[in-house]
């Protein structure tokens, strides 16, 4: 495991300085509003009812074809 780790750090050392810019870009800051922007649009179109059935459903059919 430390193999690899020490061949992992040395691949990152000799990147360039732009690729590792490229990941700290923030367009919009507000997480927490991103989240219930995401949640409403959840709610809004059914999709928690599919899950939940989908869910029972899984259930069900997991408890029919167990054996014990």
């Amino acid at each position: 495991m430390s193999h690899y780790s020490d061949s992992i750090s040395q691949l990152l050392w000799h990147l360039p300085v732009n690729l590792t810019v490229l990941a700290q870009t923030i367009t919009d800051p507000d997480l927490m509003g991103q989240i219930q922007k995401s949640w409403n649009h959840f709610i809004q179109t059914g999709q928690v009812w599919a899950l939940l059935i989908g869910l029972v459903i899984g259930y069900i059919i997991r408890n029919l074809t167990s054996y014990g």
